[in-house]
C-alpha cells in the first residue's frame, strides 16, 4: 500500500478524482481515505459511495492521522488552510496541494508552516474539465496527464519523492519545475484561454442581439468558449492569485490582436493569411503530441519540464 492514511481537504473535481483513482479495483494505492469539505451532503455520498471511508467536522480531525494531506481547495482558500493543516501534521506526514498558482502559495508556505514548511510539497495537476463538484470526478481524471510539481528549495527530499509516488500511482506523468516559471507558463497556457472564453462570452451575452447569436452559434463557438463554463469564483481566484504574468500575457495578446485588426483593416491578405497558417501549423503539432491523451481533459502544454530523475529539461 503507497499510502496507509490520506487526509482530501476540498472533495471536488481534483480531491474526489485522486481518492477514486488511488481506490481503482485491483490497484488500490491508499488504504484509509479521510475528507473535509464545506459540503456535507458531498461527504456523504462519497462515504457511501466509498470513495472515502470517514469524514470529520473540521480540519485538525482530518488531517491528525493522516501520513499525506492533500488541499485540494481554490488558491485564496488553500493559504489560509496552510497554517490549520499544518499544525495538525503527525510526524513524518506530508503536506501538498493541487493550486493553480505557486508563487504567491511559496510566499503563504512559508509565513504559515514553520517548522513544517521541509514537509511541504507543492504540485499542480495539469488536468480538469469545465465541470466541478464532487459529481463531476471520477478516476481516469490524471491518467496520462502531467502533474507538476514545485518544490521549495526547503522541502525535504524523500516528501518529493512521496508526493511524486502517489500522483504517478493515479496514472500520471510527473515533472518538476520552479515556482515562478509554473507561474509564467500557466498563465499563457491556461489562465489566458479561460479569461478570454469568459471575455467573450460576456461580451457577446451583453449584445442586443444576443440570443440570435447563441441559436446560430455551432461547433467552433462550443469548442472555443467550453472552458467559460468552469467555475468561476476558482477563475476569479486564479486571476488574482497570478495577477502579474497575467497581465503581461494579456498585454502580450492584445498587441498581437491589435496587429490582427489592422492587417484586416488594411486589407493586408499576406499578413493574416501568414498568421493563420502559422497559427494552423502551431496547433496541429500540438495536436499530434497529444493525440494519446484523453479528449475528455484539458492540457497546459508548450514547455518540457524536467521530468521526475532526469537530468536535464526535455527539447
Amino acid at each position: 500500500m503507497l499510502i496507509e492514511r490520506l487526509a482530501i481537504i476540498g472533495l471536488g473535481l481534483i480531491g474526489g478524482s485522486l481518492a477514486r483513482a488511488l481506490r481503482r479495483p485491483g490497484q488500490a494505492q491508499a488504504g484509509h481515505i479521510s475528507a473535509f469539505d464545506r459540503d456535507e451532503a458531498a461527504l456523504q455520498q462519497a462515504l457511501a459511495a466509498g470513495v472515502i471511508d470517514a469524514y470529520a467536522p473540521d480540519i485538525k480531525a482530518t488531517v491528525e492521522a493522516a501520513d499525506v494531506v492533500v488541499l485540494a481547495t481554490p488558491p485564496a482558500a488553500t493559504e489560509k488552510l496552510l497554517r490549520e493543516a499544518g499544525a495538525a501534521l503527525k510526524p513524518g506526514a506530508v503536506l501538498t496541494d493541487v493550486g493553480s498558482v505557486k508563487g504567491r502559495l511559496a510566499v503563504a508556505a512559508r509565513a504559515a508552516l514553520g517548522q513544517q514548511l521541509p514537509r511541504f510539497v507543492p504540485g499542480h495537476p495539469i488536468a480538469g474539465t469545465e465541470r466541478s463538484g464532487l459529481a463531476a470526478s471520477f478516476a481516469e481524471l490524471f491518467d496520462g496527464r502531467r502533474v507538476i510539481l514545485t518544490p521549495l528549495p526547503e522541502t525535504a527530499n524523500e516528501a518529493r519523492q512521496s508526493i511524486a509516488a502517489m500522483w504517478r500511482a493515479t496514472g500520471a506523468e510527473v515533472v518538476t519545475m520552479a515556482a515562478g516559471e509554473h507561474d509564467e507558463i500557466l498563465a499563457a497556457s491556461s489562465h489566458l484561454p479561460h479569461l478570454l472564453a469568459y471575455a467573450l462570452v460576456d461580451c457577446l451575452a451583453q449584445r442586443p442581439e444576443c440570443d440570435a447569436i447563441f441559436n446560430s452559434a455551432a461547433g467552433g463557438f462550443a469548442d472555443f468558449t467550453r472552458i467559460a463554463s468552469s467555475n468561476p469564483e476558482l477563475w476569479h481566484d486564479i486571476c488574482f492569485a497570478n495577477r502579474a504574468a497575467l497581465l503581461a500575457n494579456l498585454a502580450d495578446f492584445a498587441r498581437h490582436l491589435e496587429r490582427t485588426r489592422q492587417a484586416i483593416e488594411g486589407a493586408d491578405g499576406a499578413a493574416l493569411l501568414d498568421m493563420f497558417k502559422r497559427a494552423k501549423h502551431a496547433r496541429d503539432g500540438y495536436a499530434a503530441k497529444y493525440a494519446h491523451k484523453p479528449a475528455h481533459q484539458s492540457t497546459s502544454a508548450g514547455h518540457w519540464p524536467r521530468r521526475e530523475g532526469q537530468a536535464n529539461p526535455g527539447p
